[in-house]
């Protein structure tokens, strides 16, 4: 097993971002989404790590990393900026969910990204799924505000996730439940992200145009329609991409269905 070495960036703005980085070889950044901090990336960076160096990170308000506030999403493309000058100047991107919005902020500003790879990103693209509020993103600034933040929680996974209610209220109780409710106000900042504080909620295809970095866009066929139009909607918006659908595959891909698959895309 690779040994784990954290160490911190500064970004732009002087918030500190924590991150692990283990393995040898090219520079692979792991980019989490909602409620994901970097513990939640080991699972993951662990089987790339003998293919790449991986850095797992606390993005901005999570864990052992810094906030600045007002939040923006240009200060999270500034904190990936950051780790890609520590990683020696360049680097391969993967996201996941709203961390793939992130990724793809990120190529289209940042010129030092040599490929990206996305799984998911949870944009809605047509009817087959109810679109989140238009004050999604206002309302749960309020929660965080009145510091409803277990309210916040189950908002986001209820009207964001689309999860039954009856489901979820029971989470609560969970001994999981208080680190959720730790980064809740981070779920605004990945609504952000998604462009949904914005009344265009349409793809922002002008400036995924100027991405010239070669992108995989990956969704899995156990995933619902609506998941799945939306990974075809993001690959046919970027100049250079290319789908892959993995078999068995929910929005929760498991580390050894992905490992190899983009081992072979970044590499090959």
């Amino acid at each position: 097993m690779s040994q784990v070495e954290t160490g911190t960036v500064t970004s732009k703005d002087g918030t500190t971002i924590v991150f692990d980085r283990t393995g040898a070889g090219p520079s692979l950044i792991l980019v989490g989404g909602a409620l994901n901090n970097r513990a939640s990336g080991a699972p993951y960076a662990a089987p790339l790590a003998p293919s790449f160096t991986v850095y797992a990170y606390d993005r901005r308000g999570r864990g052992d990393s810094g906030d600045t506030v007002p939040y923006a999403v240009e200060r999270e493309v500034e904190d990936i900026g950051a780790l890609i000058a520590e990683a020696g100047g360049s680097a391969f991107l993967f996201g996941h969910s709203s961390g793939a919005a992130l990724v793809l902020e990120t190529a289209a500003r940042n010129d030092r990204v040599d490929k990206i790879a996305l799984y998911e990103p949870p944009y809605n693209v047509d009817d087959t799924r109810t679109p989140v509020p238009d004050d999604y993103v206002a309302h749960l600034d309020e929660l965080i505000a009145g510091d409803r933040r277990g309210d916040a929680v189950e908002y986001f996974m209820v009207v964001g996730v689309g999860m039954p209610r009856d489901t979820v209220t029971p989470m609560r109780g969970a001994p999981f439940w208080p680190s959720l409710e730790a980064v809740a106000h981070t779920i605004a900042y990945d609504g952000r992200a998604m462009g949904f504080d914005r009344p265009d909620r349409s793809l922002p295809v002008a400036r995924w145009k100027t991405i010239t970095a070669p992108a995989l866009v990956m969704d899995g066929d156990a995933s619902p329609a609506w998941s799945r139009n939306a990974v075809q909607a993001v690959t046919d918006a970027l100049p250079d991409a290319q789908r892959r659908t993995l078999a068995g595959q929910t929005h929760e891909v498991d580390p050894a269905v992905l490992t190899p698959v983009l081992v072979e895309f970044f590499l090959g």
